[in-house]
């Protein structure tokens, strides 16, 4: 879980309000998140382009990982327990030269 200090603790209605303020304060780094609050309860976290984009990366690398994973564990498995493409259309019915 996230935590947040006061002063990145907005309610909406001032977010609205001092948008311009807010911004800057996260394009100068002066605060490295802004949790935007309706109700009391947060609905949106507002971070710099290049913090979402640093964000955006580590997720990508990590299915990147996961997927290299995955294709690591499947090809320890014993050779006959593979079967070709042609013989799993035909368990699923599947006619290849209509694809």
């Amino acid at each position: 879980m996230v935590a947040y200090e006061n002063d990145e603790l907005i309610p909406s209605s001032e977010f609205a309000k001092k948008f311009g303020m807010y911004l800057s304060q996260i394009k100068d780094h002066t605060v490295d998140k802004l949790a935007v609050l309706k109700n009391n309860r947060i609905e949106a976290v507002v971070v710099s382009k290049d913090e979402y984009e640093k964000m955006q990366k580590a997720y990508e690398e990590m299915e990147d990982m996961y997927i290299a994973k995955i294709v690591e564990e499947r090809s320890k498995l014993p050779r006959e327990e593979y079967i070709s493409m042609e013989e799993m259309a035909k368990k699923l019915g599947v006619d290849l030269d209509a694809l």
